[in-house]
Order: structure tokens, then sequence, then C-alpha cells
């Protein structure tokens, strides 16, 4: 049996009809993912439904074999895991952001907003500003609106909900995307169960148009 963590949310519901593809059948898709512990049909496969941060983690340490996570949080927490697979699906970007029409965030001591504290650190650091950096779990785009910070880093989509809250988008840092990703040990202990499954899903992504 292969233990396999999912991300809690958009990622996960991106990933049932990749799994399907590969021949892995969950009963009811929509009452599994209320779960926390679910298996498919054949019980080759046990599911952990966790917060998208905690995925790497869980992977990680052993708690799951194999993992499908953002690349936004692995190279937030940079887990020692092993990246198998770019899915192509989950399509977002991390970006810096600030209130219409202020272009000249790159300035020392900028207050920036953000749960991406480490991400964010590194960007600014690499165009040589020391930024100070702010660490908020929500409502992100409201900081500029109440001083507390000059701009945000921020994981967007589309970008919609910046722009009702007054900010425009003024880089991108970089594009993020499902990954499958492995522990380390048990990549060498059940590698050819990995690999199969690897393989699979390679060439059903390999069809997937990043958008």
């Amino acid at each position: 049996m292969l233990t396999i963590a999912l991300s809690k949310g958009y990622l996960m519901k991106e990933s049932f009809p990749v799994l399907a593809q590969a021949g892995i059948k969950i009963a009811d898709v929509e009452q599994a993912s209320r779960k926390l512990v679910f298996f498919d049909t054949t019980k080759q496969f046990k599911f952990l439904v966790i917060r998208p941060t905690d995925v790497p983690v869980y992977v990680e340490h052993g708690a799951a074999d194999i993992g499908i996570a953002g690349k936004d949080i692995m190279e937030e927490n940079k887990d020692s895991v092993a990246e198998l697979l770019h899915l192509r699906f989950g399509y977002c970007r991390l970006v810096t952001a600030a209130p219409k029409g202020v272009r000249d965030i790159y300035k020392p001591n900028v207050r920036i907003a953000t749960k991406f504290v480490n991400c964010a650190e590194r960007y600014f650091a690499s165009r040589g500003v020391k930024a100070e950096i702010i660490k908020l779990y929500g409502s992100i785009e409201l900081a500029p609106q109440l001083n507390l910070a000059d701009a945000v880093v921020d994981l967007v989509a589309t970008g919609t909900t910046l722009k009702e809250n007054g900010l425009e988008i003024v880089d991108t840092i970089f594009h993020s995307t499902a990954r499958l990703v492995a522990n380390k040990i048990q990549l060498r202990v059940k590698y050819p169960e990995i690999i199969a499954l690897t393989k699979k899903l390679q060439k059903i992504v390999s069809k997937i148009r990043i958008k």
C-alpha cells in the first residue's frame, strides 16, 4: 500500500481527475474529500487529507510515502523531499503587489505583508533591498489599506482579489504548479510502486496545458 498526502482545497479537487485517469478509483470523491483519511476501492492506496503547508512535512518525516504539493509551499519551506514530477495543474503565481499607481516598492525598509516570509525575504534580498517582512495568515490585501504595509507578497491565480482591494501586481516572483513529491527513504524502499505510479501520471499530465 502507498500512502499519499493530498493538499486540502482546490489542489485536491484538481488531483482527483488525474488520479482517476491513472486507474485509482475512489468510490465517492465528494464524501472522501471531507474525511482526513480514506482509501481507493482496491485498498492499494491510502490518502491523507492535509493542509497544503503540511503535505511536504508529512512526506519528509515518512507519515506519507508520496504527496501532491504546490511548488510555492516547497519554495517557502524547503522541506527535504524528492521532487518526482511536475504535475502541470494548480497553476498560480507568487507576486509582489502594491496600491494602484505605486511601482517603487524596492526601497530600503519597505514594509511587506505576506505569509510567504522566506520567499519574500529571499526575493527582496536578491534585489538588494532590506525589507521589513510582516507575517500575516489571512486578509493580506488589507495591510496596505490600513497602513500596516507598503506592499504585499501573495499567491494569485487570476489577480481578481488584489484588484478588488485596490492593488495591482508589480512583479511575478515565480510561477507555481502542483508537484509529486516522495519521502527519500520510501522512494528506495517502495521504488517499483512509486515509479510505476509516477510513470502513469507522467503520461497523463504531459497532455495538460498550463494556463
